[in-house]
């Protein structure tokens, strides 16, 4: 009976630092899904705030940093851009979008800086 009861709450426990964890990414993950609507109707400012939201409730969202990214870059703001990429590649370094997203970036910025010099 005692190890049904401490297997329970052991369950319950689990369950309980689960569900919140789930909920974030699932919530992240529509931030990160209406932001890519709003990035393809030129919205980039309401598209980059849907990703930074995606940030905040689920840091770990490989795919908000990507987009982040994207965004950044379109901005021109080149040094943001590379830091979101790379934690994005941090986080999942076997995704392949985001290493060609990130490998075009860098061949474009590695252009653009020869060109300023």
């Amino acid at each position: 009976m005692f190890r049904r009861t401490v297997f329970a709450l052991a369950l319950l426990l689990v369950l309980a630092f689960a569900t919140p964890r789930a909920q974030a990414r699932d919530d992240a993950k529509a931030q990160v899904a209406f932001g890519i609507e709003v990035a393809r109707r030129g919205l980039w400012r309401e598209a980059l705030y849907r990703w930074q939201r995606a940030i905040d409730l689920d840091p770990t969202y490989a795919p908000a940093w990507n987009n982040l990214g994207i965004a950044f870059e379109y901005e021109g703001r080149f040094d943001e851009a590379r830091e979101a990429y790379e934690t994005a590649l941090d986080l999942d370094p076997d995704n392949f979008m985001i290493e060609q997203n990130y490998d075009l970036f860098l061949e474009v910025n590695d252009r653009v800086n020869q060109n300023t010099r």
